[in-house]
């Protein structure tokens, strides 16, 4: 496990030190390598009430706990053929979509929606006769609020059957076209976020300083994430069983991963450095890989942390074809000798015990077409990524996030990602290409004049005098 989260850190930190490259082009990664860019269900489609989609968790946050909402957010699922237009100009060979479970199966389980089952099938097919290759993702915070009605959603080990039956049902449906599979998206961010501090869906807590109304965030974290590498191992062994042999595909599962860093050389810093890299990383890691949590995480959450049966462990081990590694964030990490909780509730961030400054590497409020720093940020990661695999790193592939801007779930409409942006105020909800899009553009399609810090230079001054 030390070897893999290592490696895991080698990458990191080489993306996050680098600086404006140079040097490198396409052509320099290995044989296969995907390039893409990616969407979300909840984030890109809109028509929430449409063709027979009933309300996720998320539908239920925005419209309680949030100003903006997803409802009509880029209208993907009326303008899917536009954009994946623009995903074949842009030069994608890849590309990464979520399914929407309450759009494919309304109620979480029993009758698949015949309108929602098409929209898929179209927008796969569609990819497909572009030429770009889909993947897709199961569970992108998404769950149908009728299941965390009914039982608790992922509270709850029934989650597990449920899951399962979906994934049948898009393994069955669309896995002759798609190959890749990502059951899980961000899961330990996800757990944190939606039963820890709440601010995300379901929004459930128990700290005092939080706007939640239920929760137990002392149990409620772990009992979660335990639910989500069984249903993930449940789907897996399922597509294994029934469906790889024909299909030829393989599934994963991501974390979304910080590239920790001690703030001395301190030994008490440097403990505490790989103390983060347990509970954030190895919570999750360490069961697809060695079929168990950590020592460190047993040791200090105790009974509140569920426990793997031999038989649950052997099914978590190995289930997992390739992690996905979400990254934006760096932190710096320091010790701070395990004090309790202000709040005198014990959660996960008092289990984890350390201090954290986080630095995002990624900063885009603003809805502006020439985005040079995120080109600066572009050249300097995907060089960086270059310089891991060159060093040793089994990375697969890349995915800009994200292809246009969308609802963002912890921050609506005010921070736009996107290679191309959504003007949201128009009717019609017109894309057009960021500088960021060009260069992007520009590499995919091995035109190597628009790299390193002199070109991004040039591309920018070319940019402003078109627009």
């Amino acid at each position: 496990m030390d070897q893999v989260l290592s490696l895991i850190t080698i990458f990191l930190v080489l993306a996050l030190c680098g600086s404006s490259s140079s040097g490198y082009s396409r052509n320099d990664f290995p044989k296969g390598f995907a390039f893409g860019s990616a969407i979300s269900a909840y984030q890109w489609e809109g028509a929430t009430n449409e063709d027979g989609r009933k309300p996720s968790i998320w539908d239920t946050f925005a419209h309680t706990r949030t100003k903006e909402n997803g409802d009509t957010a880029c209208d993907g699922y009326h303008k899917y053929k536009e954009d994946v237009q623009l995903m074949a100009e842009t030069g994608l060979d890849n590309f990464r979509i979520s399914i929407s479970w309450s759009r494919l199966i309304p109620n979480g389980r029993g009758h698949v929606n015949p309108k929602g089952l098409q929209f898929y099938k179209n927008l796969i097919q569609e990819l497909v006769i572009n030429g770009i290759e889909p993947h897709a993702t199961l569970f992108h915070y998404d769950l149908p609020q009728s299941l965390e009605d009914e039982y608790g959603g992922w509270r709850s080990r029934r989650i597990i059957k449920d899951f399962t039956a979906y994934a049948n049902v898009c393994f069955r449906e669309f896995g002759n076209s798609v190959k890749f599979w990502n059951t899980i998206n961000e899961a330990n961010i996800f757990t944190i976020g939606g039963y820890d501090d709440g601010v995300s869906a379901p929004g459930r807590c128990s700290l005092p300083d939080k706007n939640c109304l239920l929760g137990n965030s002392s149990s409620e974290t772990y009992i979660v994430g335990h639910n989500l590498l069984l249903a993930h191992a449940s789907a897996s062994r399922l597509y294994k069983k029934k469906y790889k042999d024909v299909q030829g595909g393989s599934v994963g599962f991501s974390i979304y991963a910080i590239g920790f860093m001690p703030s001395t050389n301190s030994k008490d810093d440097e403990i505490a450095m790989q103390r983060a890299r347990d509970f954030y990383s190895g919570w999750m890691l360490r069961p697809l890989i060695y079929g168990d949590y950590p020592d460190e995480m047993k040791r200090t959450v105790g009974s509140r942390l569920p426990v793997f049966t031999k038989e649950e462990s052997e099914q978590v081990k190995g289930s997992t074809d390739f992690i996905g590694i979400v990254h934006y964030i760096a932190a710096i990490v320091s010790s701070n000798k395990l004090k309790p909780s202000t709040s005198g509730i014990t959660d996960f961030y008092s289990d984890l015990g350390v201090s954290m400054t986080c630095r995002a590497m990624k900063q885009d409020s603003q809805l502006e077409l020439k985005d040079t720093q995120r080109v600066e940020y572009l050249d300097a990661y995907i060089g960086a990524v270059l310089k891991a695999i060159r060093n040793g790193s089994d990375t697969r592939g890349y995915f800009v996030w994200s292809f246009m801007d969308m609802y963002e779930l912890l921050s609506g409409y005010e921070s736009c990602f996107g290679l191309y942006y959504v003007n949201f105020s128009d009717p019609h909800l017109k894309r057009s290409p960021k500088l960021s899009a060009h260069w992007y553009s520009a590499f995919l399609k091995g035109n190597n004049n628009f790299l390193g810090s002199q070109s991004i230079m040039h591309l920018q001054s070319n940019f402003s005098s078109s627009s």
